[in-house]
């Protein structure tokens, strides 16, 4: 399963997250995948585009940077999944 993730840095937390994303990468755990990451200019948002069929493990990889961020997952679909559903 695919998933879109919006992430949301609040102000008062932005240098802690970005010291701790210099020392990790904000790498997924084992049983996810992240296909790509996307940080928007302002530096505030972001998006990341993963893989797993293990949602525990999409959790553990957000879990690790709750106390910091806000993240909104969304199940999402490429093209030739769509074809199947739409016939």
């Amino acid at each position: 399963m695919q998933f879109m993730v919006e992430y949301q840095i609040t102000s008062e937390n932005r240098d802690e997250v970005q010291a701790l994303f210099k020392e990790t990468g904000g790498m997924p755990p084992e049983g996810a995948t992240m296909t790509g990451r996307w940080h928007m200019a302002a530096g505030s948002r972001g998006y990341i585009l993963c893989e797993s069929d293990d949602a525990v493990a999409i959790g553990k990889w957000f879990q690790d940077w709750t106390h910091l961020m806000t993240f909104q997952a969304h199940l999402v679909y490429g093209d030739e999944e769509v074809a199947q559903v739409i016939g």
